[in-house]
């Protein structure tokens, strides 16, 4: 599914992607859809892990706790730098943030001016959705530029 804004409608050129990763199977699947993309438009592809500071009190958790969230992450955007890379796309910039995964990855899409979003979206029910909430929805919201939501698994 992809969502435009009024203010930034679909590009049929992008110069700068932006993908998400978990390490999860629908961000591997939206790492080869980016991929795919940035491929085929020439474009880099900026590969983003966001550690989640919003699930501890920074005060109180121990800085092992973040390096052990920071080295799963760079782990999943080092697997998805080599997947892009093996599927023919020149130029892959990762990054590891941290922050509300949401707000995270709309400012670093912001400061880095792309034109493309891409999220991996897992098929929660209304309920569990209401309750944790999905960022690549809140992306979609609140994105200045398209976002192209990609699922593993069909509906």
């Amino acid at each position: 599914m992809t969502t435009v804004s009024p203010q930034h409608p679909a590009n049929p050129s992008y110069e700068r992607i932006l993908v998400a990763t978990d390490g999860s199977d629908d961000a591997t699947a939206a790492v080869a859809q980016a991929a795919g993309l940035a491929a085929a438009y020439d474009a880099t592809l900026y590969v983003v892990h966001v550690v989640d500071t919003e699930l501890f009190d920074p005060a109180v958790a121990a800085q092992a706790v973040f390096r052990s969230l920071e080295r799963y992450g760079e782990s999943a955007v080092q697997a998805a730098a080599e997947r892009a890379t093996a599927a023919g796309v020149e130029t892959v910039r990762t990054s590891i943030e941290r922050g509300d995964p949401h707000r995270a990855i709309l400012d670093y899409a912001d400061a880095h001016d792309v034109d493309l979003v891409v999220l991996g979206r897992r098929g929660w029910s209304g309920l569990e959705r209401s309750l944790v909430g999905s960022v690549a929805e809140r992306v979609c919201r609140l994105a200045d530029v398209p976002v192209l939501t990609v699922r593993a698994t069909a509906d």
